[in-house]
């Protein structure tokens, strides 16, 4: 997943570190790099502190995905903090790029697990990968079947979101695919 979050990165990446003059352009790499380390490590750091309600409400929809977002804040005092201190960059200069990369990347992160025809993120995964095999992964996707049960996925109306409605949905609702896209809100 780390790779492919790089990526994301890097496509977002050229006005807020490339085409900005703050940012000498022997550091450019590395600052992508850091960008894309800086969301990978927020991430796993929230839900290590048991931080679920905010990364189900990230990757359902519940919350914006902008400066105002708590995740995106951490994230974006972390980043801030770390291009200071490795590169040198002004406070200010460093919180343009934070501020500017990782609400896009964090939106494309959650539209690409949201989308059903994109294979390339799986909420899945990324929950996996950020909460490792810990019961944090179990805890983050309870909260996101919790949200699900406010969504209207519990289709057998056995008050609890299982393998069950699951299938009611996939036979319903364009397979496995429907299923993740309602679950996530689409």
């Amino acid at each position: 997943m780390f790779e492919q979050l790089t990526q994301l990165v890097q496509q977002y990446g050229g006005d807020a570190v490339v085409n900005n003059s703050a940012v000498p352009n022997e550091h450019n790499e590395a600052v992508v790099a850091e960008a894309g380390n800086s969301i990978f490590t927020g991430l796993k750091k929230i839900a290590s502190e048991g931080g679920a309600e905010q990364l189900a409400g990230l990757f359902n929809g519940s919350t914006p995905i902008d400066n105002s977002n708590p995740v995106v804040q951490q994230i974006t005092q972390q980043l801030t903090g770390s291009l200071g201190e490795k590169f040198g960059l002004s406070t200010a200069d460093s919180s343009g790029v934070a501020s500017s990369i990782i609400p896009q990347v964090l939106n494309s992160l959650v539209n690409k697990a949201k989308d059903p025809n994109d294979s390339s993120f799986q909420i899945s995964d990324i929950i996996s990968a950020i909460a490792g095999n810990s019961g944090q992964a179990a805890g983050i996707m309870d909260t996101i079947s919790k949200y699900a049960m406010q969504f209207g996925l519990d289709q057998n109306a056995d008050g609890k979101v299982d393998v069950a409605d699951v299938i009611v949905i996939t036979k319903t609702k364009g397979g496995i695919a429907g299923f993740i896209g309602k679950l996530l809100g689409r």
